[in-house]
């Protein structure tokens, strides 16, 4: 009843050596990671690692010991998507061990594609002097995992900070922050929570928002004057300059007590002149980069009155209004107090001209200014 076994036994019984036992599979960036264990068979020298439909192949020579023994290697240079890996074993007498299989996911170019850095939703200087930065929400299976953040300190320092990320409700303060500079960031990714490597982002640059009134404009509300009538009207004092046809009222214009000290201009009342091309600005250096111009007003002007910043070392005339690099109309309501912001981008260190223009034909009308400010962004 044995006969048989001459038939397929013809060299002797088949020997299978001890296969790798708890194999796993880490993805990576085009490539993966094997690690597994030999718990038996101290014959075994070595074991094979099968990919791509077999086509491609690893062999690793094994040491055994009289203990466990772990074993790792890495299978580079693989094609993004699920790679599929047969892992055999071998011993001294060339015997080869039943398969063992896996499967693992593989990221690279096209995964990397489609990462974005984490959103900043607000990011500001602190009355502490400290950047206060405001993460957007992202979803805790995103793979995100840190920021890397470099910035520059009041004494020019560079700073390299990575903080470690928080699905939601995340915030970082950045001490001691360099005001009217902006921060560069980037987001590592990963892609699963045993994978190997980590991915990046470009490093994205973010404006800190900041009142850089004090370093760049004086002056700036309640205004004070310099020739003053002894009663209400007067002129104001530098770095404001204030030209001629605002001066209207006896020699003296732009200025005014009321709210304490305001920028003035008024025509048609007892008799004052109308204005044509009034202009009342102050002339400043500012670094490349992006601002705010603020002014908080109240008007009953008729004529259209304008919040200007131009290039050099004056204010346009209305007809050439359109030179300015950027410029807002008070609101046309009378009566009104209200909040202009003028946002303007630097491209580089230059002169630029901040203040108002308005010409004021149209009967009795006025217009005061109570406080400007200004804001990099």
């Amino acid at each position: 009843m044995d006969d048989y076994k001459n038939i397929y036994q013809k060299n002797g019984p088949i020997i299978y050596p001890g296969k790798i036992d708890s194999l796993k599979a880490f993805a990576g960036k085009n490539r993966v990671m094997l690690t597994g264990l030999f718990t038996s068979d101290p014959k075994i020298t070595k074991y094979t690692v099968y990919w791509n439909s077999r086509q491609d192949s690893i062999v690793v020579p094994v040491k055994r010991t009289k203990n466990v023994d772990t074993v790792k290697t890495i299978i580079s240079n693989l094609p993004e998507g699920i790679a599929s890996f047969e892992v055999r074993t071998s011993d001294t007498e060339g015997h080869i061990s039943i398969p063992v299989n896996i499967a693992a996911n593989v990221y690279g170019a096209l995964y990397q594609s489609s990462l974005l850095n984490r959103g900043i939703s607000d990011a500001a200087i602190q009355p502490d002097g400290s950047a206060l930065i405001i993460w957007a929400d992202v979803n805790k299976d995103a793979g995100v995992k840190f920021m890397h953040i470099r910035y520059a300190d009041n004494n020019d320092k560079t700073h390299d900070t990575l903080v470690v990320s928080s699905p939601t409700a995340m915030v970082t303060r950045l001490p001691n922050f360099k005001i009217g500079k902006s921060l560069s960031y980037r987001t590592a990714f990963l892609p699963e929570a045993t994978a190997i490597d980590q991915f990046y982002t470009d490093y994205q640059s973010r404006s800190v928002k900041a009142d850089v009134t004090k370093l760049y404009i004086s002056n700036t509300g309640p205004f004070t004057r310099g020739a003053f009538d002894g009663n209400r009207w007067g002129i104001l004092a530098a770095p404001w300059v204030t030209n001629a046809t605002v001066i209207n009222h006896s020699g003296y214009g732009g200025y005014a007590t009321d709210s304490g000290g305001s920028l003035v201009m008024e025509s048609g009342w007892s008799g004052s002149p109308n204005i044509i091309n009034g202009k009342i600005y102050q002339t400043v250096t500012l670094p490349a980069g992006n601002y705010i111009f603020q002014v908080n007003n109240y008007t009953e002007a008729l004529d259209p009155v304008y919040v200007v910043v131009a290039s050099g070392n004056t204010l346009p005339d209305i007809s050439s209004l359109s030179t300015a690099l950027s410029f807002k109309r008070f609101s046309s309501k009378l009566y009104t107090d209200e909040v202009i912001q003028v946002p303007f981008t630097l491209t580089q260190s230059q002169a630029v001209s901040l203040g108002f223009l308005s010409t004021m034909q149209s009967g009795n009308q006025y217009w005061r200014v109570t406080a400007v400010s200004l804001l990099s962004n």
